[in-house]
């Protein structure tokens, strides 16, 4: 069973593991980490920035948590619990990933999923999920969790669909 939940200190070596990993893919795993502060500072500034505090200029009230399958780190999601400019256009509420060695098992699947369950919590009726058109995978991860394609849009990497879905 998959459980979305925030990183801990305990979590530091396989999420710098899926960093590296996920790095290959041009995907930033760890938002905003800095191996020179460390993982422990890094805790404390995702934690800060749930809390809408110290927030970088474009971000918004964010929670950037992982995803664990009987205890091993198999993707994240970044949950954004306001849009900007920018994330009404491409980045949407959600943005999640899945380490390379744990694909095509459905967990792209129960993390959106999970993130909507979230968004939901926090009054939030509709959310945005957005993925590049040639992402066949995540537009179906998408469909899957009931998205609507409401249009194709270009951005800086290339032209990318915007999706509304329920979350409940």
């Amino acid at each position: 069973m998959l459980l979305i939940r925030p990183f801990t200190l305990q979590d530091s070596d396989a999420a710098l593991a899926a960093r590296t990993e996920l790095d290959a893919d041009d995907f930033d795993f760890l938002l905003g980490y800095s191996s020179r502060r460390g993982f422990a500072e890094y805790l404390e500034q995702l934690a800060a920035h749930e809390q809408g505090l110290g927030l970088p200029p474009g971000w918004v009230k964010s929670a950037l948590w992982g995803a664990f399958v009987d205890g091993e780190l198999v993707g994240r999601t970044c949950i954004r619990f306001e849009l900007n400019d920018h994330l009404r256009s491409v980045g949407g509420h959600v943005g999640y990933a899945v380490r390379p060695q744990h694909r095509r098992r459905g967990y792209a699947t129960q993390i959106l999923r999970q993130s909507l369950h979230v968004l939901a919590q926090r009054g939030i009726e509709s959310a945005l999920v957005t993925c590049r058109v040639d992402n066949i995978a995540s537009a179906g991860t998408i469909e899957a969790n009931g998205g609507v394609l409401e249009n194709v849009v270009e951005a800086s990497d290339g032209m990318t669909n915007r999706y509304w879905v329920p979350t409940h």
